[in-house]
């Protein structure tokens, strides 16, 4: 794609407080054993030729720069664009939970002003989804519009998803929460960028304000179309969704439609062996990470890098993550593990299907 660069804004929080983000960003939170959230923004934009890539941290930005570095994996440590990582605002976001919060873009003004691209396309990192952006872009273009949004018919209700009222395709209303039937925002939109600079100029009264809330009294003025994604999507804010996101997986359609060869969601690296499978052990429906060492039982559930699962141990239906150990004769079930826990020989961690335990990062 020419002339494009790229924008994953990471600076926000969910709503919903839980273990899992209180000591990382939503956006560097574990997905199936060995990505991160913010690994499809970052790959659907490299996967449609965007080597110019900014993404605007949080405060507690630590394990998003351990995940990306240099941008290596991505194919942007280079000379030319390449990754730019740009500072949000020290003040968070509005209490609707913004996620294209204007004063964040104000304040990277300059990488926007120093390009010679002519749109930018936008990210968060809560969506799980494999789009091709090179078809959104084309539509885009051929549209004439100044935003295209990247949307998807709700199929159920959801508070935390942006929504949009829609007239022949254009935009004229937003709001947050979504029901059934209603046009969802993916979190993802490409914008001209000359307009993009100008709306700093006419919304700099409003610089706390989400990008879209800005605009809600400009449809009129600016056109903003949709594009309708028919694939897969999952929105990530809240643990129920979170858990819910990563067993979609285990579901071959799901896998596939979410890796295909040709659209790969590229990860950091990690030099560790295959998983070892050892004698006497039981796994069903589940994945399994490099490093992993399987003595006992294990169904339904996704294993992160080096987790060892000792003999007479059985976990089913949770997501243990890197690092942790399930002792002899302990059970898991139900439960989300996060990294670096030792789950003690004879023990249960047990939620339920409605309500899954989280045991928190080990300190």
């Amino acid at each position: 794609m020419e002339k494009v660069i790229g924008l994953v804004t990471c600076n926000y929080s969910a709503k919903e407080s839980s273990p899992l983000n209180e000591s990382r960003p939503m956006a560097s939170l574990p997905y199936f054993g060995r990505f991160r959230l913010v690994d499809f923004a970052m790959s659907n934009f490299v996967n449609c030729g965007i080597r110019t890539m900014g993404i605007v941290m949080p405060y507690n930005y630590r394990s998003i720069i351990d995940h990306v570095g240099s941008g290596k994996e991505w194919g942007l440590d280079r000379k030319n664009g390449g990754l730019f990582i740009l500072p949000g605002s020290a003040f968070g976001t509005s209490r609707t939970g913004a996620r294209f919060l204007l004063r964040d873009l104000v304040h990277n003004k300059v990488y926007f002003t120093r390009s010679t691209s002519d749109a930018v396309f936008f990210s968060t990192a809560n969506f799980v989804y494999n789009v091709d952006l090179d078809k959104v872009y084309e539509a885009h273009k051929a549209s004439g519009a100044d935003v295209t949004v990247l949307t998807k018919t709700a199929s159920e209700k959801d508070a935390d998803v942006t929504a949009f009222d829609v007239e022949d395709g254009r935009v004229c209303g937003v709001h947050h929460g979504t029901t059934f039937g209603e046009t969802m925002f993916l979190d993802c939109f490409v914008i001209n960028r000359q307009l993009l600079l100008d709306m700093f100029d006419w919304y700099a009264a409003t610089d706390y304000l989400d990008l879209f809330e800005a605009m809600a009294g400009d449809f009129g003025r600016v056109n903003v179309r949709t594009y309708d994604f028919d694939g897969y999507v999952a929105p990530v804010f809240n643990k129920r969704a979170y858990f819910r996101a990563n067993m979609d997986v285990l579901d071959p359609k799901v896998a596939a439609e979410l890796f295909p060869s040709d659209r790969p969601i590229l990860t950091k690296a990690h030099d560790t062996p295959p998983a070892k499978f050892e004698i006497g052990s039981r796994v069903c429906n589940s994945a399994a990470s490099s490093g992993d060492r399987i003595y006992g039982s294990v169904s339904d559930s996704i294993l992160g890098r080096n987790v060892i699962i000792e003999a007479g141990a059985t976990v089913r239906n949770s997501i243990v993550m890197q690092g942790c150990v399930v002792k002899s004769g302990a059970r898991v079930e139900n439960a989300i593990v996060d990294r670096g826990n030792v789950v003690p020989a004879g023990t249960e961690l047990r939620g339920t299907p409605e309500d899954v335990l989280i045991k928190e990062k080990a300190h």
